[in-house]
Parts: structure tokens; sequence; C-alpha cells
């Protein structure tokens, strides 16, 4: 086997993982409101007994496992267990619907699952119980309580059941018997087997399988590394934070490179305790989407918005320098620009940067396109905050931004091994050794998605410019053609609505329509408050008022938002919703992206009103 043939992920990542044995502290993660901590040693040796522990299950080269769980320390040596025997990882969801779920399990012919106690419930059992190929259900021990045990392992319908702490005690039994058993399986493998499945939940149709080989992988996160915004001298032993989902490939990616650098990884317990755990990690560096920035953002203006007298002038004023913020060009530091954002920094963007503990370098971003205003405020207050672009079928990453590529409106440029087109359509065509051979048993949706001359099409629409920083406009599919033939893409409109601070959510529609409308989902608490303070709403107003006043101050926001764009693509109409869009009512892919479709077909009566049909 050549040295090519060996490029597999588990031999990068576990020779990062033995490299930090010397070291008491890897990590920890937060179950139950408390941290806990977890060593590289234990790291290694949880993750050799659960390999020995599947292969004696007869768990091995070629079958599908799949990991149903929190994120957590659990997941990731699951994870390298699974790929270091050759095992191939299917990491599913844990907000998708039982049907979701017992379509993967079946299409993907799933022999094991590792789940989690929060999950391994009636309906999880009712889910499992007919999916013929599933034969092992390991339950995670770490978050059982004896309740727990006895539930989960009351008998889904496999042929084993344990806890992970019983495949370990079986895995180490192994060893004794064997103790080369772990390396003599990982030697088999190589690096075009497959290494994960991992299912889209789109924002269309049935979720696919794409296929990620090691060599998709592996290959990505070496060429990723090269792009890190620090030295890996300057990253070493840092303390990051995960709380975007490693079902995932960009945070599984993320927290690949962090082990790649031996950073302390902790993983949060749950989103909404964010501001709690960022004063208590006081984190370096964490991955997020454009969706939780904007809430901070947001909510740093709202604050702002309560003050009064020469505070409100000295914030206002510094709120006014980050418009025109330029990052590939900050001031210099002796400049007038230079000395006034200094003064800026000592009266405002300090006192900001310490909601994020105050010890951060900075963030990426990426799932979804960050918003030009959001990208000078966040890089203005003093972090880092870059972006970068790719698709789970591109392992994931095409382009990243670095400290000496910070173009606004940019995702970077391509990696060393990325190569990028623009087709004659506009959309973004990829080639790249971390691109995926295809779809999971679906060879019709495989060729839909690479073109005659073997170029993966992305979906996207986006531009290079002449020093190659790629510039997405939208999905190729959300683009909206109007009645007069004029095309417009929505998410630049949404950006601007929501960038606004009073509104959360927002969606542009008005495909085969003569002019474009919005759904608006209103910070309704915000807005009372604004009105408030302005004389414009008494403090307890009949709800027929209140409703006016509030239409009212949202039709200036969407006034003020047009004027931003060509006559075609402003928002003439809109509706302000009841109910935020989320996961749960399904408007939202787990990653937060909008289901334009579902959206439309769910609210297709309120879009009718909009244009009097």
């Amino acid at each position: 086997m050549t040295s090519n043939d060996r490029e597999t992920l588990f031999y990068a990542l576990d020779a990062a993982v033995m490299q930090s044995q010397g070291r008491e502290f890897l990590g920890s993660t937060k179950v139950y409101g408390e941290w806990q901590p977890l060593t590289a040693q234990r790291f290694h040796e949880r993750r050799k007994h659960q390999a020995a522990g599947l292969l004696a299950l007869d768990i091995g080269h070629g079958d599908h496992v799949a990991l149903y769980m929190e994120n957590s320390w659990d997941w990731l040596v699951a994870d390298l267990a699974i790929q270091s025997i050759g095992a191939v990882s299917v990491p599913i969801y844990t907000t998708m619907s039982a049907d979701s779920i017992a379509y993967i399990l079946r299409h993907a012919s799933v022999k094991a699952i590792f789940v989690s106690p929060s999950f391994a419930d009636a309906t999880f059992r009712e889910t499992v119980q007919d999916v013929a190929s599933l034969k092992t259900v390991i339950c995670l021990s770490s978050r059982m309580s004896i309740h727990h045990q006895a539930e989960a392992l009351a008998g889904p319908g496999a042929e084993v059941s344990l806890t992970t702490e019983g495949l370990e005690t079986l895995g180490a039994e192994s060893i004794k018997t064997n103790p080369a058993v772990v390396e003599e399986a990982a030697r088999t493998v190589k690096a075009d087997d497959l290494l994960t499945l991992i299912y889209t939940s789109g924002t269309t149709g049935t979720p696919k399988g794409v296929m990620l080989t090691h060599r998709n992988v592996a290959s990505n996160l070496r060429e990723a590394l090269k792009r890190i915004p620090f030295t890996m001298e300057e990253g070493y032993g840092q303390v990051v934070l995960s709380y975007l989902p490693l079902t995932h490939i960009f945070e599984r990616m993320i927290c690949y490179l962090y082990l790649s650098f031996h950073a302390k990884i902790h993983f949060v317990e749950d989103v909404k305790e964010m501001p709690v755990d960022l004063q208590e990690v006081k984190p370096f560096m964490f991955a997020s989407v454009p969706r939780l920035l904007e809430k901070l953002h947001a909510a740093v203006l709202m604050r702002g918005r309560d003050l009064t007298g020469a505070q409100r002038k000295i914030f206002d004023w510094a709120m006014k320098r980050l418009e025109s913020y330029d990052p590939e060009h900050p001031p210099k530091a002796f400049s007038p620009a230079g000395i006034s954002h200094k003064l800026a920094d000592r009266l405002v963007y300090a006192k900001i940067r310490e909601r994020f503990g105050g010890k951060l370098f900075g963030i990426v971003s990426a799932g979804a396109a960050l918003s030009p205003t959001l990208f000078r405020f966040m890089n203005g207050i003093g972090l880092w905050c870059g972006q970068g672009y790719g698709l789970t079928e591109t392992s994931p990453v095409l382009t990243i931004q670095d400290p000496t590529r910070m173009r606004v409106g940019s995702t970077g440029k391509a990696l060393d091994n990325v190569a990028l087109r623009i087709a004659e359509d506009g959309e973004v065509q990829a080639k790249a050794p971390s691109i995926t051979p295809g779809y999971y048993a679906q060879p019709e949706q495989t060729a839909e998605v690479f073109t005659k001359d073997g170029w993966f099409k992305t979906g996207d629409i986006g531009r290079l410019d002449d020093q190659g920083n790629l510039f997405i406009t939208d999905r190729k599919k959300a683009l909206l053609k109007l009645s007069t033939g004029k095309y417009v893409a929505p998410q630049p409109i949404e950006d601007a609505l929501v960038q606004t601070g009073f509104i959360e959510q927002a969606v542009v529609v008005g495909n085969e329509r003569k002019f474009c409308s919005a759904l608006v989902v209103p910070s309704m608490d915000s807005i009372r408050k604004r009105l408030v303070m302005d004389g414009r709403l008494p403090s307890l107003p009949a709800p027929h008022i209140e409703r006016e006043k509030i239409q009212e101050f949202v039709q200036s926001l969407i006034d003020a938002a047009n004027h931003r764009f060509s006559p075609w693509e402003t928002i003439k109409q809109f509706a302000i919703l009841d109910a935020p869009f989320s996961i749960e009512s399904g408007e939202l892919t787990p990653t937060l992206k909008v289901k334009r479709s579902f959206v439309a077909q769910k609210y297709q009566e309120v879009i009718d009103q909009l244009y009097g049909n």
C-alpha cells in the first residue's frame, strides 16, 4: 500500500491526539449544567476499546454505523472508533423527524447505532424496530441515569443492546486476546474507502446520502490547516467552543482542525446558554452560522438604543464608524482614522468584546453568506471574523478567508487544491480531491450534479474577481424570476431587513409575480419598547392601535431598506407572521437555512392575499 493510499483521516487525527497524551486536559462537555472533562489518554483508550468492541460484535470494514447523539466528546470518540476500523459513520441530526430517521437507517442499511439516552425513548424504539439491517444499539453511558439505562435497553428491535461502557469493556477483553486487533483493522483502510454518509437535510425534497471518502476529508483538512488565521504554535492548547451540530460536516471539520492543533474543545449543552458559556469558557475561537451572529449584533444595537445623552451619542458615533470599516485595509495606527478607531475601541468596542468572554481571537462563519454589514461590524470591533464557502459534497471547504484576504462580501480564495469556474448561467463549479464521488445508491441524482467534463455543480450563483476572490450571490434555486422577466436574489434583501435589529426573520417571495413581497417576523418586544420610548405608543395601548403602530414601524424599516436596491428588487407588500420560523415547525433545516418551498406552501394563503388573489 502506497503512502497516497494511506491518506486516511484516522491516521491524521489519531497522531494529533497521541501527541496530546502528555496533556492532562483535552476538553469538556457540558452535561446537565456541569462541564465534564476528558484527558487525551482517556480519549485514546475509549476510542481504541470502542473500536475493538465493534469488531467483536462483527461490525467492521464497510459496515454502516449511525451516530444519533448530542454534540460531545463521546460523539468524537465514537466517530474515530468507527473510522479506525474502516466502518462508515452515518450521522443523524437530533432534530430530524422519526420518519426521516427511519428513512436514513433503511436507505443506508445501518447495522449499528450509537444513541443518546435523551433520544432512546418509545418513539425511537418504534422507529428502529422495523429496520431489518439494524443489529446493534449502543446507548451513551455518560448521560445515563438508572431509569434511562433500564428504559434505553428495554429492547429496541435490535439483536444486541448495550451501553458505551459495555462496548468498551467488551473491547478491552478482546484486546487482551489480540492486542493488535484494532491496528490490524486500521491497516486495511484505504484512502478511497468510504468514511461517512451524510444525509443532507436539504431545503427541498428527500434527504440524499452524500458519500465522502477518507481522501475527500483528509485532503480538505490538510489544505484548510494552511489557511487558519494564526500559526500552529499560537493555536496550540487554546480553549475553543463548539455549538454547531457535529452531524454537519462544517462543525465536524472545524473540530478535526481543533484536534490537529491540540485545542481544548468545550461542547456546549444548549445554544440558548451561549452567553453564559462564553463567560465561563472564555474561548479563543468558535465556529458559527450568521444567524447567531445576527442575534448578537441585534442585541448590541438594542442595548445601545437604550442609552441616553452623551453615552448614546458616543455609541452611535462608534457604530457609524463600523459602516465603512474595511477589514482588508484597516486604518493605520497613527492616522486620524486610526486614532479615532482606537478611541472608539476603548469607549465601546472593548465592552462588546467582553460579551464574548474577553479572550476571543476570532470566529469563522459558514453555512450561509455573512452580510457585509455584519462582516464589517465583527471585524471592526476587534475580532477576526472570516467566512468560508463550501458544501457537504465538497468535504466541505472550497474557499476561505484569512487575515491577508479579508475582502468585504467575499468568501475568500480557493484552497490550493481546489479549482473554480463560473458557468455561463453564473453557477459556481468546482474540481478538487475533496469532492464527493456521489450520492449513496442514487446514480441519477449523482449524474445531475456533475457536468460532462467532470466539474461539480454547486447550485450557487457567484462570481470571481480578478484576484480569485469568490463572491456568492444566492442559491440558484432561490433566485426569483418575476413575471416581468427580472431575476431577484432574495438573500441580500432579507439580510438588509434583519440588520435593522427590529426584524428577526424575513423571507422574500415573488416568483412568477409582478413584484417582490416579504414575510416578516418582527422582534415585537424591541419594536414596542422603541415606540414607547419615542412617544408613538402608550405603555398600555389598545390591541388594534398597537397592531397599527407596529405595521407602520415595519413599513418604515422596509422603506429604508428599499433604497439600497433596484426598483424591481424593492418590497412592495409585506405580511407580519405571528410565529417565528423554526426547525420544529418545518421552515428551517437543522443548519438554520430557510426551506423556501415549504414556506411558500405553508403560507400560500397569506402570499396570495399580498398579491390580491
